[in-house]
């Protein structure tokens, strides 16, 4: 199954409108896009809570980290530049955090409250390699932007 950007973006933004809590947001959001598509093993959120550091959130699959500072791992890279970090190998990127062993690539993505402020990043873990495209980050940051630019 891949997933259907336009239904998703559909649905998502039909079960949260006019919803404000972040946490119902988040988890919301982690529980669609990851029944969304095959490729997605671990979906989730991590928060920043601190500067410089990330707690883990709502999520869907196995456990992850508890925490990441953002001067580590591929989440912390997303939260300390604000950009979306698309990685077809883990095992290539300086400073990985193994939450998984099976995890394969992965596609972190910033999100930015109504004042365009870092608040999370958005986690998706694959364990094929090279699994996420463009289109989907392209896609998820839509969803993303349009899901929390109220908050």
């Amino acid at each position: 199954m891949k997933v259907e950007y336009d239904t998703l973006t559909k649905t998502i933004a039909a079960l949260t409108e006019g919803e404000t809590d972040l946490v119902a947001l988040m988890a919301t959001v982690a529980c669609e896009v990851h029944h969304s598509d095959d490729r997605f093993d671990w979906t989730g959120f991590y928060r920043v809570v601190d500067p410089g550091l990330l707690k883990i959130g709502p999520y869907q699959g196995g456990h992850g980290c508890l925490v990441i500072p953002f001067d580590r791992g591929v989440c912390g890279a997303a939260a300390r530049t604000g950009e979306v970090q698309l990685v077809p190998d883990v095992d290539a990127f300086p400073g990985h955090i193994a939450c998984a062993s099976s995890t394969r690539s992965e596609l972190v993505l910033p999100v930015r409250n109504a004042a365009g402020e870092v608040i999370a990043v958005f986690d998706i873990d694959s364990n094929q390699p090279d699994a996420f495209s463009v289109d989907d980050a392209e896609n998820l940051s839509t969803i993303l932007s349009q899901t929390f630019a109220s908050a």
